[in-house]
């Protein structure tokens, strides 16, 4: 049974709603189990990302869903801690053909997000990780991949509430990238 987890940090709750959105596709697909884990600012000391207990249950999964809002054209900062804390998995090559995906959201309908994505891919490259994009058209009746992103998920949240934003086209948009992901890792189980 693969294992999928959502790694992720969010600092208004936006981030959030589209982890779950991820996690909802994934669990979605028979036979597969999937975590959602918080990157916390309290695992982070004096700069430095520290907890044990994530990093096994991420040696343990098939594949990790990374997800960051985009500031200031990047990933956060928590995220950025995170990211350099799996040098040691580079290192052992311990992530080593894990599928991998991810997702960012800001408040510009670009928002430079796609620099956040490329981080983000670009972290699972130096893991030896295989990357999963997004093949939603964006020309579709229902606004799934609006934002036309296919290296990962793109939303859009301004100041709204998590209640209002990302809207329900985002949100499905990263519940079909978490669904892709475990239709994929149970394919590489067989």
């Amino acid at each position: 049974m693969p294992n999928i987890s959502i790694i992720y940090f969010s600092g208004t709750g936006h981030t959030t709603k589209l982890a779950e959105a991820a996690q909802k596709g994934a669990a979605s697909v028979a036979g597969v189990t999937t975590r959602l884990i918080v990157i916390s600012g309290e695992d982070i000391v004096k700069g430095r990302y520290h907890n044990e207990a994530v990093f096994a249950e991420l040696d343990s999964s098939d594949a990790i869903i990374f997800g960051s809002p985009t500031y200031m054209g990047g990933p956060a900062a928590q995220f950025k801690a995170f990211a350099d804390a799996t040098g040691g998995k580079w290192f052992a090559g311990a992530w080593r053909d894990k599928l991998a995906a991810g997702f960012t959201i800001s408040q510009g309908a670009s928002g430079d997000k796609l620099s956040t994505l490329h981080y983000l891919f670009t972290l699972a490259m130096q893991l030896g990780m295989v990357w999963i994009g997004l093949p939603e058209l964006p020309m579709n009746d229902q606004g799934i991949n609006r934002l036309s992103s296919y290296s990962g998920v793109m939303a859009q949240a301004g100041q709204e509430s998590p209640d209002i934003a990302p809207n329900a086209a985002d949100k499905r948009t990263a519940e079909l990238l978490g669904q892709r992901v475990a239709q994929y890792a149970v394919k590489l189980k067989k």
